[in-house]
């Protein structure tokens, strides 16, 4: 997994727990569309659903891609 700067000092982002939308779990940034931020790592892992490709993670985000899109970057899979 690529590493990528943290802002300690941010207000805008931060780290959060999400349902991840992805055929690949081989990718370490996820449009806003794919991911579903959640209150609670239990959350996160109920709503899990690999055969829907839908994976428990936890991400840092929202952050502004160079084209304007929002972003979401995986720190680390919660799920196997």
């Amino acid at each position: 997994m690529k590493e990528f700067p943290i802002d300690p000092d941010s207000t805008l982002t931060e780290r959060q727990y999400a349902l991840v939308y992805t055929p690949s779990r081989k990718r370490s940034r996820f449009p806003e569309n794919c991911v579903q931020i959640v209150a609670s790592m239990e959350q996160a892992v109920s709503g899990a659903d690999p055969a829907r490709k839908l994976h428990a993670a936890v991400v840092y985000g929202p952050s502004r891609s160079s084209e304007g899109f929002r972003l979401y970057y995986l720190v680390k899979w919660i799920t196997p």
